[in-house]
């Protein structure tokens, strides 16, 4: 049995271990400083959070600057349209003619009215005349009738010549009746063949101006075809809106003042003539519609202007 043999422990070196803990400590002290060194400003900036802030929203202007934007229309303005068909032979009037109530801006073709109406004025005649023969005869057998009872009476004549003549009497009041009815039924015909010959004749509706013609002479117009477009050139109106917030402050009879978008140094007294009793849910605005004074030079039909509730600083009208 061998026995084992131990080393003996190395002896403890010091100064190896005084370089291993001088070694440590500035190691560690290399660490505090690069903990302690300072934060960029970047990531500061982005570790503070920033405050949201909303958007202020313009105050509202005053409503005394408030202007308002609408069209500037007539009461009057329609197409006028054919009321039968027929040929345009004759264009009396163009674009930007002024024309009055009742006057003729074309003529259709109307040689085939006038033969229809001749005819009904002539069958007119001829039932008037067939009822004046019928009365004639009427008045004849009443006469036969009363003399042949007053023959019987006396006991010249038989029964049977007694009833002939009552007979005829009433037959020739009967024809009376019918006489009437074609009468009536001929004049019937006259009003109706004498209106279209009235279709013939194209007037203005009112007084105003032609603002388009779409038929030239030689065309063939059908009923309801558009030949021209006439519009009143007074009084002019101007339809606009404002905010819910002026229902209590403006009323009928208020003056505004309009002007144009070319010349807007012009203006022009206007009062507000209707007001809409209800406001608008989708926009909170309420109608309104006002009658300009006069006839102010500036504006037209069709133009759209602004509307000031009270008069500019410098305005000249």
């Amino acid at each position: 049995m061998k026995a084992i043999s131990r080393k003996a422990p190395a002896p403890f070196n010091f100064p190896q271990f005084l370089v291993l803990a001088v070694l440590l400590f500035a190691a560690e002290l290399l660490m505090q400083g690069c903990s302690s060194a300072p934060v960029p400003e970047a990531a500061n900036a982005a570790a503070i959070p920033k405050s949201e802030t909303t958007p202020t929203a313009p105050p509202p202007k005053p409503d005394d600057a408030y202007v308002a934007s609408g069209p500037i229309v007539v009461e009057n303005q329609v197409d006028v349209l054919a009321l039968r068909t027929g040929v345009i032979s004759q264009i009396s009037v163009d674009v930007g003619t002024t024309v009055h109530k009742g006057e003729v801006l074309a003529l259709m073709d109307d040689r085939e009215a006038l033969a229809q109406r001749d005819a009904a004025q002539a069958k007119l005649k001829s039932c008037e005349a067939d009822l004046n023969d019928w009365e004639a005869e009427t008045k004849l057998a009443e006469t036969d009738y009363e003399r042949a009872q007053r023959m019987r009476d006396a006991g010249i004549n038989t029964q049977e010549d007694l009833d002939h003549a009552r007979y005829k009497f009433e037959g020739s009041k009967f024809e009376i009746e019918k006489a009437n009815r074609e009468l009536d039924s001929a004049r019937d015909n006259l009003r109706f063949y004498e209106l279209e010959l009235q279709k013939t004749r194209i007037e203005a509706p009112f007084d105003g101006v032609v603002a388009r013609r779409y038929v030239r002479a030689g065309q063939t117009a059908a009923q309801g075809d558009r030949l021209f477009w006439v519009s009143a050139v007074a009084p002019l109106l101007v339809k606009f809106t404002l905010p819910e917030r002026f229902l209590t402050q403006v009323k009928t009879g208020k003056i505004v003042y309009v002007s144009s978008l070319s010349v807007p140094e012009q203006t022009y007294p206007a009062k507000i003539v209707q007001m809409s009793p209800l406001v608008d849910p989708a926009s909170d605005s309420i109608d309104v519609l006002a009658k300009l004074e006069g006839k102010p030079d500036g504006l037209r039909a069709g133009m759209t202007a602004n509307i000031r509730l009270t008069p500019p600083v410098s305005s000249s009208r």
